[in-house]
């Protein structure tokens, strides 16, 4: 398969810390694995810069590992790296990426000295970089900018299929606060269905653009899953990590008001566990909301550690997780999937999907339960944002649109506090007793 080099909104942040640092920082790239950070170092590297070296910590030889073990004379260090790479470094023009830095402490360790020395650029790529066994008896530098690396958006996604018109639609209908037009919004739904099936990792999108067939996507998000999962073994032995990655759209789905731990693991090590979901966190295959306890501004105030929803980084990886019960997913599912014929509940696939299209856009996620006055019910707003000095709550309905419960039961109670209503759903754009209803395509829009 030819390599697909797709415009990711990240390349505009590495920018930034290029010409606002100008060498006194290296550009840490945190995000999950097959995520494409690899790639758009690279592609920066040769679009910014006049030459590059890119050293891959998971396939380097025993002759670059030695060279981390000594960098006390850096003219010796930089002169051995040019010529075991052939590349000619040029001061002040060039680049060193370190792709898969966890893999080699030393080497991480080491970015402090050679950003002081101030010669050349540094990008690190990495997963799971917060593990304390990748860290443990060296200084992790703290000449580092952090950024974040998601799976792509619905934008980046219409972009990478050639559609360069639509998200300036849906973006010109947000702004000007109107609907788009049935026609125009059922198909933009189904292109945004398409996207909550082959999700936002490179590898899938590719091989959907170049294959057209859903189920060579979802084997590539299976082979995904399975590298997740030989990750998680590697970080815990118990198995925790792994079984909670899998239960995630069962949990979902069972739409209760907190991840069940004890389904996972019944020996209730709540230490272990919180250390194991931590470390997952910290991977970015998974993204968590946190129950609010008290909502208002300053969400994380009031989060309570132990209540919690577990989301999926991607919501492609979701759905194939969802249909693991056959050796692939059948394309009958996808075909009504994209046909909004599917019979089965897809509420907490929405759910997944608004929680990544939040995440990638720079929110927390934070959601409130509520016990109702005169019954046993129990009420619950999804998401909250946080906005200048008011909350917004949001509602995510896959049908029927028309009652949200939860949402008004919410208004009521914090009316002093709320700014901003949304019913996030599947129709068109529209405004209604103070209540703004948002098609899912535009979430990330907020």
């Amino acid at each position: 398969m030819a390599e697909h080099i797709f415009r990711r909104k990240i390349y505009g942040e590495m920018l930034r810390w290029k010409q606002e640092y100008n060498g006194s920082y290296a550009l840490l790239i945190k995000g999950a694995r097959r995520v494409g950070k690899t790639t758009i170092a690279e592609e920066f590297a040769k679009n910014e810069y006049e030459s590059y070296i890119l050293i891959d910590f998971s396939n380097i030889s025993n002759e670059m590992k030695k060279l981390f073990n000594d960098i006390s004379d850096l003219d010796y260090f930089f002169l051995q790296l040019q010529n075991l790479m052939h590349v000619d470094l040029h001061e002040r023009r060039s680049v060193i990426i370190f792709d898969e830095v966890q893999l080699e402490p030393k080497a991480r360790q080491a970015i402090k000295h050679l950003v002081k020395d101030g010669r050349y650029d540094y990008i690190e790529t990495g997963s799971l970089l917060s593990l304390k066994k990748n860290t443990k008896n060296i200084l992790i530098p703290s000449e580092e900018h952090r950024i974040s690396m998601y799976p792509m958006d619905f934008e980046e996604f219409l972009e990478a299929t050639g559609d360069t018109m639509t998200w300036d639609a849906i973006k010109n209908a947000f702004d000007s606060g109107r609907s788009l037009g049935d026609a125009v919004h059922r198909q933009i739904m189904r292109k945004f269905r398409l996207y909550m099936l082959v999700g936002g990792l490179p590898q899938a999108v590719a091989t959907y653009i170049e294959r057209n067939n859903l189920k060579d996507v979802d084997r590539i998000k299976r082979d995904i899953i399975e590298l997740y999962l030989e990750d998680f073994s590697k970080i815990d032995s118990t198995g925790f990590a792994a079984n909670l990655f899998k239960l995630i759209p069962a949990e979902l789905s069972r739409n209760t008001s907190r991840f069940n731990l004890g389904k996972v693991d019944k020996t209730g090590r709540l230490e272990s566990r919180q250390k194991v979901l931590a470390d997952m966190l910290d991977s970015y295959t998974i993204n968590i909301a946190y129950h609010s306890d008290d909502p208002n501004v300053g969400l994380g105030i009031t989060a309570n550690p132990d209540c919690f929803k577990v989301f999926t980084l991607d919501t492609g990886i979701f759905v194939t997780l969802a249909f693991m019960d056959k050796d692939y997913t059948d394309n009958i599912i996808y075909s009504k999937f994209l046909s909004d014929k599917l019979s089965v509940n897809l509420g907490y696939i929405f759910e997944n999907v608004v929680s990544q299209e939040l995440v990638s856009s720079g929110n927390k996620l934070y959601y409130h339960t509520m016990d109702s006055d005169t019954s046993n019910h129990l009420y619950e707003v999804d998401f909250i944002l946080s906005k200048e000095n008011k909350i917004c709550p949001i509602e995510v309905k896959s049908a029927s649109y028309r009652t949200h419960t939860s949402l008004d039961f919410f208004i009521k109670k914090y009316s002093a506090r709320i700014g901003e209503k949304y019913v996030i759903h599947t129709k068109d754009f529209k405004k209604e007793g103070g209540i703004t209803y948002l098609p899912v395509y535009m979430t990330a829009l907020l």
